[in-house]
């Protein structure tokens, strides 16, 4: 697990996954799914509707809109293709908006359907 800092009056929490080559953060501090490699959705569609900003200040553009995951079935709905992203991004807010349950131990973190008790990612 990982604290880092926006800046003096913000932490966030940022959790690290690795699914195959990539890591994941799991990222309390992120309004949206972004991810930076096209490679990673199942679906996407252009988005040409604004940009993203980052809490140092900058922001990139969102390329496009779309799906991620094993399957159209085990996926992940609203991620953002954003322009240079150099990390693959989940938001804690929107995965539990979704219905799903995030918690903690020393060793791991494990983020759980609330309906079924699924266990959808398991990090440390």
């Amino acid at each position: 697990m990982d604290l880092g800092s926006q800046d003096k009056h913000l932490a966030v929490l940022q959790v690290r996954v690795r699914r195959g080559n990539q890591l994941w953060f799991v990222d309390s501090g992120c309004s949206r799914h972004m991810i930076g490699d096209k490679s990673n959705f199942l679906s996407h569609i252009p988005f040409d509707r604004g940009r993203v900003a980052f809490g140092n200040g900058k922001s990139r553009k969102i390329i496009s809109v779309g799906k991620i995951g094993k399957s159209l079935s085990h996926s992940i709905d609203n991620v953002y293709l954003i322009d240079g992203l150099q990390y693959n991004l989940l938001s804690m807010s929107q995965l539990c908006d979704r219905g799903n349950h995030i918690g903690f131990s020393s060793d791991q973190h494990l983020i759980t359907n609330i309906k079924s008790g699924d266990v959808m990612l398991r990090g440390k």
